[in-house]
């Protein structure tokens, strides 16, 4: 077997990927009208976040819409950012497995704060 689908995941000797049928019902994803809705669509591509660099900044627009304070109103950041998401994911990383024979280059997404750790 040269891949299995485990968990949202295709797993595969190229490494671990989102499963298509999963995006493709994100794809599918109509206008959110409501906030419900907004919640359903980030619950789903929050699932795949560690694909998508910078989600947590593309979805901001859209986490505020979730917020008890804020009225919905669905504007252009909004319509911005949900098409942004569903491109994103269509395009999302693959992660493979290391190789310890091959130097590793180690990104990350951490705000410029020094952390003290003993």
């Amino acid at each position: 077997m040269s891949k299995v689908k485990f968990l949202g995941h295709v797993i595969s000797h190229g490494g671990i990927s989102v499963d298509p049928a999963k995006i493709e019902a994100v794809l599918e994803w109509e206008i959110l009208r409501n906030v419900t809705e907004v919640r359903n669509f980030l619950e789903l591509a929050g699932y795949y976040r560690r694909f998508v660099q910078d989600f947590s900044r593309i979805a901001l627009s859209l986490t505020k819409l979730t917020r008890k304070d804020v009225k919905f109103v669905w504007d252009h950041e909004s319509e911005e950012a949900f098409i942004r998401l569903k491109q994103s994911l269509t395009t999302a990383l693959i992660f493979t497995i290391p190789n310890s024979n091959e130097p590793y280059v180690v990104y990350t997404d951490v705000q410029r704060r020094v952390w003290n750790v003993s």
